[in-house]
């Protein structure tokens, strides 16, 4: 059997587009999920991976309707293919009930993965570019060094309650707290 499911991330958007192409592929029972890609329990593909029976099939008309990550996706396929089913996607051109297509499924996710991998290290390599040029990555201290040895000098010298001080310098009483 050949069951097909789509998903659309808010209220605003709508299904029929996805339904018409896996109608178009085949699809004998159709899934559909209002939820976003990112969400781990989406309770038509729960119920979907429970039905999936040795040999079916499961079509989506792009693969991102059923994963917003690359490692999200692998599960899924493996999921699928652990009970003797078939992954389609249409958008890709991708089937893995074929040799070609598993393999072409495996290439592409390794591919996508590797460029995963090279943001990854180009942002890092980035960051440590900019920390030799001395710039610090972060949010600017609330609170200048002069600052902070002026807020030790109140709480010590003048004994002046946090609440207070944090008040004066316009930032919370957690950020005082850190500085005494």
């Amino acid at each position: 059997m050949i069951l097909g499911y789509a998903r659309v991330s808010t209220k605003d958007q709508n299904l029929d587009g996805q339904r018409d192409a896996l109608s178009a592929a085949g699809a004998e029972r159709i899934f559909g999920d209002t939820i976003t890609g990112t969400a781990r329990s989406r309770p038509e593909l729960d119920r979907m991976m429970k039905e999936l029976r040795d040999g079916d099939v499961v079509v989506v008309s792009k693969y991102d309707r059923l994963a917003r990550s690359l490692k999200d996706l692998l599960e899924i396929v493996d999921l699928i293919r652990a009970r003797g089913a078939g992954f389609r996607s249409i958008g890709e051109d991708i089937d893995t009930t074929t040799p070609a297509g598993r393999l072409v499924f495996h290439v592409f996710a390794s591919i996508a993965q590797f460029e995963r991998e090279r943001i990854v290290e180009r942002t890092k390599e980035g960051l440590a570019a900019a920390r030799r040029r001395g710039r610090v990555g972060g949010r600017p201290p609330a609170l200048s060094t002069a600052q902070k040895a002026e807020v030790r000098r109140m709480r010590d010298e003048e004994h002046r309650p946090i609440p207070e001080i944090a008040a004066l310098f316009k930032v919370s009483a957690k950020t005082i707290r850190r500085v005494v």
